[in-house]
């Protein structure tokens, strides 16, 4: 079925068959990340932890996985006339990443207030980066324009069922690495990594539950999942921008729907704390959105006590002195 040109939401088989494809297409580019252990968090939380370290992965975040699987996927003729998308940040780098290494020519739309570290990757990697913001357009209009105008494909951060499968791939080295898991917590901000969680936990998990975590500023996805209805926050306010996304997607919220147990929502508070906690005890650099799925749990926001646990630390591209400047006011981290 091209699911794509019919906008029908793709049967679990189908879908479960497509995610099989990807691990393999994924494992030939992209790092293993390696799950990581803490017996400071095993104490805090009363349960086994298991950290998903995405923040090691190439271009800095899991979005890699989706950006790879999907150009990969491309024909050569579709190839060569290039591939537009849009991103704050952790997609517009993997897309970058991922078309130079395809050797396909690759435009990205980013707002101007991206962190700068993001900005300057995103062009590092050969792309060129329209800012849409200076152009008077909403981001989704300018992509769709210059993909339209240059013949180019659209290839957007998470409403895709390749972008989805690729994600799954996070997940599924969790399940191999970590062994069988009570439930896994994922960071929701399009919704491409915490549907695809859900479709790994489907197919891989042994009945393993996902949840997801998302900014409370931005807070869509909880009230979507509350109402069963596609709900927006327009200019999410939220120190986590990679989940600054105003919706999920037709495609992403009824996956959500059809495989994830419930969504918490952080406040940007807790995100600086998770942050201060993983930067000073475990030794990892990771960014606002990276640390919401492990902030819910600290918090105490994920209504589900388990053995053993599951956490995707979803990207370290952060500015290190706007990241300074936010935990220094945190409160230090204690046993």
């Amino acid at each position: 079925m091209d699911w794509l040109a019919s906008h029908a939401l793709p049967d679990h088989a189908a879908l479960a068959e497509r995610f099989s494809g990807a691990r393999a297409i994924v494992a030939a580019a992209a790092h293993r990340t390696p799950v990581v252990r803490s017996r400071t968090l095993d104490a805090r939380l009363g349960m086994q932890v298991f950290l998903k370290c995405e923040s090691f992965q190439r271009a800095g975040a899991f979005k890699f996985r989706g950006a790879w699987h999907a150009l990969s996927r491309l024909d050569p003729d579709v190839r060569s006339r290039g591939v537009v998308t849009y991103s704050s940040g952790n997609h517009a780098q993997a897309l970058a990443l991922a078309a130079r290494e395809c050797g396909i020519p690759a435009t990205i739309v980013m707002p101007s207030t991206a962190p700068a570290a993001k900005l300057a990757a995103t062009r590092g990697y050969g792309a060129e980066v329209l800012l849409h913001d200076r152009l008077g357009e909403t981001r989704e209009g300018l992509a769709e324009r210059v993909a339209a105008e240059r013949g180019a494909t659209l290839v957007p951060p998470f409403d895709h069922p390749d972008i989805v499968c690729g994600q799954a791939t996070a997940a599924a080295e969790l399940f191999e690495e970590g062994g069988p898991l009570d439930l896994v917590v994922a960071p929701l901000g399009g919704g491409g990594l915490l549907s695809g969680t859900g479709l790994a936990a489907a197919v891989d998990g042994r009945g393993c539950r996902v949840w997801g975590a998302e900014p409370a500023g931005g807070d869509d996805g909880a009230r979507s999942f509350a109402s069963g209805r596609l709900e927006r926050v327009e200019k999410p306010d939220t120190i986590a921008d990679g989940a600054r996304t105003p919706s999920l997607s037709p495609l992403t919220f009824a996956l959500v729907q059809r495989y994830v147990a419930g969504i918490a929502t952080v406040p940007d508070a807790a995100l600086v704390s998770a942050m201060r906690l993983v930067w000073e005890r475990l030794k990892l650099v990771v960014e606002p959105t990276g640390v919401l799925a492990l902030a819910a749990l600290l918090e105490g926001r994920v209504p589900e006590r388990v053995s053993r646990v599951g956490v995707v630390i979803s990207g370290g591209n952060v500015d290190l002195a706007a990241a300074a400047a936010l935990m220094a006011g945190a409160p230090e981290p204690v046993d």
